[in-house]
């Protein structure tokens, strides 16, 4: 799967295939502590939007980033939300599945990475496809863990997640196909591929989706870009590969933990992986939490894993990544 107008979540398509809180016994007491959060939570979205103003015109100006006041404000929000449920105590993994459940019912839209101009860091907590939600409930839960909160932090650990080596160097240097994606933030110490020993299958592939569909990439007009994007394709396309084949996932998904990472490999030609999400695990049932393309949304599927993977005839298996602890 790749970011961009294509592989990342085949819908962008082809182009570009809460805990609850208890209630207040008295009502004096509940408007009490009503109106001094809204009115903290006002004065807080007033001075972010200041701030974020400042910065996204000064960032803009240098070409660095993307997004609107409202993602600063969703964040700033976002902390305290997870402040106030102790994230911080959780294994990285339950955080990212909490986040993840703080986001249910935002928009699925493609694209969203697709800025004009130059390659630069987007930032959107408005709207997801299926492996922005992954990485930005990554990096939400990695700025919990490590102790960093500010907004600056959140940019770090998303550009480190996100392009190879954490430099942004022009198109290419964004993890496009999943696969790199995996390879990058193993060697970066951000996820522990276990699908080898949860018993995964090795196979190799043809990666060329990206280089095949140019047409459907505005950056890839420049020869250097596609250039660039097809040697990676051709590391990709030689590397041994593993997976858990669909018909095996019912046997291995109550090893599974809350927040592992889930890529469906599929039978699509030229693309190693059609579809992210997460795991969450409700009770003794272990379920796919996702922005779903068919959903229009972030959602919980029906049934378990094991049920929407063979659910879907396109899907061959799936990849399992484990977050880990950021390190000091």
């Amino acid at each position: 799967m790749a970011h961009g107008a294509s592989a990342r979540c085949p819908g962008r398509a082809l182009p570009h295939a809460c805990s609850s809180i208890g209630l207040l016994n008295e009502r004096e007491t509940m408007q009490e502590t009503y109106d001094t959060r809204r009115s903290r939570r006002l004065f807080l979205g007033q001075l972010a939007a200041l701030a974020h103003a400042a910065f996204l015109g000064k960032a803009a100006g240098a070409g660095l980033l993307q997004g609107g006041p409202e993602d600063k404000d969703i964040y700033l929000e976002t902390m305290l939300w997870a402040t106030g449920q102790q994230l911080s105590t959780l294994p990285v993994g339950d955080a990212v599945a909490a986040f993840g459940q703080h986001f249910l019912g935002k928009p699925y839209v493609g694209h969203t990475l697709e800025a004009p101009g130059d390659e630069h860091l987007v930032i959107n907590l408005r709207e997801f496809d299926c492996l922005t939600f992954v990485e930005n409930m990554l990096a939400l839960a990695r700025c919990v863990k490590s102790g960093e909160r500010g907004f600056d932090a959140f940019q770090k650990q998303l550009t480190t997640i996100r392009y190879r080596g954490s430099v942004i160097d022009g198109y290419p240097s964004r993890l496009h196909y999943f696969s790199d994606w995996v390879n990058d933030n193993v060697k970066k110490g951000i996820v522990e591929n276990l699908t080898r020993n949860l018993g995964g299958k090795s196979y190799r592939k043809a990666i060329t989706f990206m280089t095949t569909h140019a047409e459907s990439y505005r950056q890839l007009e420049r020869k250097d870009f596609v250039q660039r994007v097809a040697e990676r394709e051709k590391v990709l396309s030689r590397e041994r590969h593993y997976h858990i084949p669909s018909d095996r996932i019912a046997g291995i998904q109550n090893r599974l933990q809350n927040g592992d990472l889930i890529g469906t490999t599929t039978t699509m030609e030229g693309m190693d992986v059609s579809h992210t999400g997460m795991v969450l695990r409700q009770g003794n049932v272990v379920r796919f939490m996702h922005a779903s393309l068919s959903g229009k949304k972030v959602l919980v599927s029906p049934g378990s894993l094991a049920e929407y993977v063979t659910g879907i005839s396109s899907h061959t298996g799936i990849i399992v990544l484990r977050p880990l602890e950021p390190r000091p």
